[in-house]
């Protein structure tokens, strides 16, 4: 009995000894990192209109004006364009200098400083003069089309507006004429309340044309036969001065209906011409655009002075899609409606611009830093590629880019084909030639 009670002993120790780990505790999520690097700081642009100064972005493929980002195209192709330009003769000859003083003699003949003020007809004859230079490619020519569909849209609604006064006139004498008759017009037994059979009527007025000596007598000699008279005069004076059917006749209404149709053709017209007035603007802000585009910048501003003589009105606004880029240019850019007047200011802005980069390449090479001048250049270039300062460029000049133009290709070509023995070569060549070379 001992043994089994130590046993038992034994075994109630053994339990109360056991371990028992303590509870797991909750192992906490990783913290979230936190950048605490500063946030980049928001371009500030003071300006009202974006970018002052004129900047070529290769990479964006636009160049920058006022504030407006010019699209350029592609970029490749600009580039071929530019090697073909700075390898072609210049514009120089007598045909092309006819041609500049045509266009500026157009210009100050529309022009709204001209003494004696603008002639549209006289400027519209200098337009095939200046179409048959080759280098117009007969813009001045589709110009001269597009002014001459806008006159002859301009007399058709002039001859609406003729045909309104016509029509319009018509309406006031049918008017007159049925006022007239409305007060005028009188039906003849209207009031007469007298029998058929009256002894009284017509007998006694016949009997007194056949005996005229007998009734005068009659008449003398009894006053009461004067009054009955003179009282049958009044009655048929009240007769004739009771309202009248002028305005119960089928001919008033008639003439009612006639009113309303000259009304009505008086209102489509209307619609018509003014249909007709901004599709024939918008047609011709077509043109303007497109050259804008081409960056003819002349051929818009001459656009623009005979747009302002064709049309008046001081309507001026450009009809183009909201989503084009052409809206995007001027409603993003400055946040504005795009005009006639802003195209024009911007091909003034355009023309001024090309001259100065062209001052400021004639600077940069008489220096010989041929870098900054072929950048100088091809901004000129992508510009005002037909401006008169681009086109008139002696051929030396645009050699002496264009040499250093192919180094710097091919010097680009041998470092990424890892050929660094002719990219030192090319680069000291480069070196040698431009004082700027990076």
């Amino acid at each position: 009995m001992k043994p089994i009670f130590l046993l038992l002993i034994l075994v109630v120790r053994v339990h109360a000894q056991v371990y028992t780990p303590p509870a797991e505790s909750a192992t906490p999520a990783p913290a979230i990192p936190i950048d605490s690097s500063p946030a980049a700081a928001p371009k500030n642009n003071d300006s009202a209109f974006g970018q002052e100064i004129p900047m070529l972005d290769p990479s964006a493929e636009s160049i920058t004006v006022g504030g407006v980002a010019i699209p350029l195209g592609d970029n490749r192709l600009l580039k071929a364009r530019f090697e073909k330009y700075l390898n072609q003769p210049p514009e120089s000859d007598a045909d092309a200098a006819e041609y500049r003083k045509t266009v500026q003699e157009i210009l100050a003949t529309i022009s709204p400083f001209r003494e004696g003020g603008p002639n549209l007809y006289s400027a519209f004859k200098l337009l095939p003069r200046a179409s048959t230079y080759p280098g117009d490619a007969n813009l001045c020519s589709s110009l001269a089309e597009s002014i001459y569909m806008a006159m002859l849209a301009k007399k058709d609604v002039t001859s609406l507006s003729q045909l309104n006064k016509s029509i319009e006139q018509e309406k006031n004498d049918i008017i007159r004429q049925a006022d007239w008759a409305a007060r005028t017009d009188r039906n003849g037994i209207l009031g007469n309340t007298r029998g058929v059979g009256d002894g009284t009527g017509g007998g006694a007025v016949s009997a007194g044309a056949d005996n005229d000596g007998t009734n005068n007598g009659n008449n003398n000699t009894n006053p009461d036969n004067n009054q009955a008279g003179q009282g049958r005069d009044v009655d048929n004076n009240q007769a004739a001065t009771n309202p009248g059917s002028g305005i119960n006749s089928l001919k008033y209404e008639e003439t009612l209906r006639r009113i309303n149709e000259i009304e009505i053709l008086k209102k489509q017209n209307i619609i018509r011409t003014e249909a007709q007035t901004l599709r024939t603007k918008a047609q011709y802000q077509v043109s303007m655009v497109q050259w804008f585009v081409q960056r003819r910048y002349e051929h818009v501003l001459m656009a623009a002075r005979f747009y302002n003589q064709i049309w008046k009105d001081g309507d001026a606004t450009l009809r183009v899609n909201k989503n084009s880029d052409v809206s995007k240019l001027f409603s993003e850019s400055l946040g504005i409606s795009p005009t006639v007047a802003s195209l024009d200011s911007l091909s003034n802005e355009a023309i001024r611009e090309v001259s100065k980069y062209i001052e400021a390449f004639d600077l940069l090479l008489s220096r010989d830093e041929l870098h900054s001048a072929s950048q100088r250049l091809m901004e000129a270039y992508a510009l005002g590629e037909y401006l008169s300062p681009v086109a008139t460029l002696p051929l030396d000049r645009k050699r002496r880019v264009a040499e250093y133009v192919r180094d710097l290709h091919e010097l680009y070509g041998t470092l990424q084909a890892r050929d660094y023995v002719r990219g030192k070569e090319l680069a000291a060549r480069l070196k040698a030639h431009a004082k700027d070379f990076p």
